[in-house]
């Protein structure tokens, strides 16, 4: 067990496994020593567990949740691409989080901390990262967040 493995287990973080694409993509592109993770939903055992427009059918605080939900798809995502070793992530880069909302809603950087806030739980000093939140008209299958995210990785 490596150093992040414990740390996720004393954490009570466990890491779900990674979606499977629900389009003509892949989830994960690796190209020299960074790891760039395609936009990752509220998937949770197989299924989208929030739909909605933040504003309108979700809060805040839920629509933190849902991007702490869409960032552990990305850690996800990270570990299968990285045959299971957490260890290699030298830092997160960057992320990039998309809110659904209404129109003049102007919170997405208070949704997007639940995206960060896990990075930095997960990876310590090295989960800090640059990030993007936007607000948008919609999103796929009406999900209220999407977050992808870019990964510097030991190969």
């Amino acid at each position: 067990m490596n150093e992040i493995d414990r740390k996720l287990e004393s954490l009570g973080i466990e890491i779900p496994d990674a979606p499977v694409p629900a389009a003509n993509y892949v989830p994960c592109i690796i190209s020299n020593n960074l790891a760039f993770i395609a936009g990752q939903i509220p998937f949770k055992d197989g299924k989208i567990e929030y739909t909605g427009k933040v504003g309108k059918d979700i809060d805040v605080p839920t629509a933190k949740e849902v991007a702490r939900l869409c960032a552990l798809n990305i850690v996800a995502v990270l570990k299968t691409s990285l045959d299971g070793d957490l260890s290699r992530v030298v830092r997160c880069i960057k992320l990039g989080i998309f809110v659904s909302c209404v129109e003049n809603f102007n919170k997405q950087p208070e949704v997007a901390n639940g995206a960060s806030d896990l990075m930095i739980e997960v990876f310590g000093e090295n989960g800090k990262h640059s990030r993007f939140a936007v607000g948008t008209n919609n999103l796929p299958r009406n999900v209220p967040v999407e977050v992808d995210g870019i990964f510097e990785i030991n190969p």
